[in-house]
């Protein structure tokens, strides 16, 4: 079947087609995209959809901190690179600074991701070609954004007076639920920042409803109320950021259910995982002969993403790592931001960069050392390479935690890292076929749609073009609850208040039907 007629089956299975036939493709739109967010893993999901949304002929105009290296038909740049000279080590994070599954290390990365959120919001609305942009006659049809750790691009789509759609580059936020009207029960809804999975027991379930509760305080102090005070800085007469964020159309959250597991989305939400996945291209030259020359044993593919510093890695972690690839009979393939790497042994091999998508599909690799990183985890995932996973921050916990209960990863902590323990991981990893299974398993599931995740994301954005918004999507009844009526809190308050009343009013009425008998005298206490 081709990918036209593919195309035609899933909107008609999907009830998409009107008794007229399928709804026309949106025209040609004017196209917003405001992305203040530096850090270029975030941007690798988002870059798909707009680059898209102008081939197909819309009018797509981006601010980000990454433009595009050449011209593009239809795409116009507002750039903001260079502008975030203060946090240019955010792109390249040292894994000596970070650490493991601690509550008040969670504390202090919010402490980063407010600072930084905040920063991009003052240099985004300062910048002068946002400046002149905002001043123009410049008219758009729709907003794209990323819903992250600010809200503060939403006063794009006030100003405009047009409708938005959010993006996600990793499971939805914490604070993200509430907007959307959808179900975020910490029951069996694990928290972002955490390493819970979806069946917790009590002691986890009551840290995860905690957890969520500290989140969602943290965005409200240390993300929004400050991102509030920049905003209105910059636009007069601006309702609460919170009101606008509540008018968002429709949230793509780039997840999939083969590894976040089931959970409940509101129509508004859409599950995009793997709208990164680029078309397979050949390999380096030099990457292809080193691993088209591996024996039966295979490859390792080593890389902390990008995000990570590998070369800020300490020489006892470094040597652990070279002590167990030099004790093994595989090549090990290792992204390396450094020319040399002391104490390189001879089955190793190095790069500054790896094309890692299409290195994962190269049949001789066997397993991929990452840190569990949304993105590296969905490229194993499409290719069915078990891992070995060393969660470092972030959503890397959730991820992990995810990979481990799909069957597909066994989890390193890096303060464990030791030649031993590198080693003994590996070998279970190589040799226990579980692993192999559950990647092979996760693979067709994931791979398995009627439509791509870029395909889809693209209809559903026309959609909201189509339909003015399509605000019949949006849970607004739920969203609009206040917290103690979304839990039933006021109803269960009610009820116990109605007992006590109906236990009383009987107590009273049996006291003056039998004054004189044993039940008035149990009543009165004699």
């Amino acid at each position: 079947m081709t990918r036209a007629w593919a195309w035609l089956v899933a909107l008609a299975l999907a009830g998409w087609a009107s008794p007229g036939g399928l709804p026309p493709a949106a025209e040609g739109a004017r196209i917003l995209g405001v992305f203040g967010h530096i850090g270029k893993s975030h941007w690798d999901v988002f870059e798909p959809l707009m680059q898209e949304l102008a081939r197909r002929g819309h009018q797509v105009t981006v601010v980000s901190h990454f433009p595009q290296a050449a011209p593009r038909a239809n795409y116009t740049d507002v750039s903001l690179k260079g502008s975030l000279t203060d946090f240019s080590p955010v792109g390249q994070i040292d894994v000596t600074e970070m650490k493991v599954d601690n509550m008040w290390d969670v504390y202090n990365e919010h402490l980063l991701l407010s600072q930084l959120a905040v920063t991009g919001c003052e240099v985004a609305f300062a910048h002068p070609d946002v400046q002149r942009l905002l001043r123009s006659n410049e008219t758009f049809d729709l907003l794209i954004t990323e819903l992250f750790t600010t809200d503060c691009y939403v006063a794009f789509a006030h100003h405009y007076n047009i409708p938005s759609i959010g993006l996600s580059s990793c499971m939805m936020m914490p604070w993200a639920y509430e907007r959307f009207g959808n179900p975020q029960n910490p029951a069996y809804i694990p928290d972002l920042f955490h390493a819970h999975g979806m069946q917790m027991s009590f002691w986890e379930r009551w840290q995860n409803s905690w957890k969520i509760l500290l989140d969602n305080l943290a965005y409200e102090y240390l993300y929004h109320r400050p991102s509030e005070q920049v905003v209105r800085r910059y636009f007069k007469d601006l309702p609460p950021l919170k009101e606008i964020a509540r008018n968002v159309s429709m949230m793509f959250v780039n997840t999939h259910v083969s590894l976040s597991h089931a959970r409940p989305y509101v129509p508004a939400v859409l599950e995009v995982g793997g709208i990164h996945l680029p078309q397979r291209k050949p390999l380096p030259k030099d990457v292809k002969e080193f691993l088209d020359g591996a024996g039966e044993e295979g490859v390792v593919y080593f890389n902390m993403g990008s995000m990570i510093r590998a070369t800020s890695m300490a020489p006892e972690k470094r040597r652990a790592f070279l002590e167990a690839f030099g004790r093994m009979g595989q090549r090990v393939l290792w992204k390396w931001e450094e020319a040399d790497m002391p104490g390189q042994t001879p089955n190793v091999k190095t790069s500054r960069w790896l094309p890692q998508f299409d290195i994962l599909n190269h049949p001789k690799v066997k397993v991929y050392i990452g840190h569990g990183g949304l993105l590296g985890s969905t490229e194993a995932a499409h290719a069915g390479v078990p891992m070995v996973a060393i969660p470092i921050f972030g959503d890397q916990r959730a991820n992990v935690q995810n990979l481990l209960q799909a069957g597909m990863a066994l989890k390193l902590d890096y303060h464990d890292v030791t030649a031993d323990s590198v080693l003994a991981a590996l070998k279970e990893v190589l040799q226990n076929p579980k692993y192999r299974e559950g990647a092979r398993r996760v693979s067709e599931a994931f791979r398995d749609r009627p439509v791509g995740p870029l395909d889809a994301a693209v209809f559903w954005t026309e959609y909201v073009l189509r339909h003015n918004g399509a605000p019949f999507l949006r849970n607004a009844v739920a969203a609009d609850l206040a917290w103690y009526q979304r839990w039933l809190l006021d109803v269960v308050a009610a009820s116990a208040a109605a007992f006590v009343l109906a236990v009383l009013a009987l107590r009273a009425l049996a006291a003056r039907l039998l004054p004189h008998g044993p039940i008035a005298h149990k009543l009165k206490g004699e």
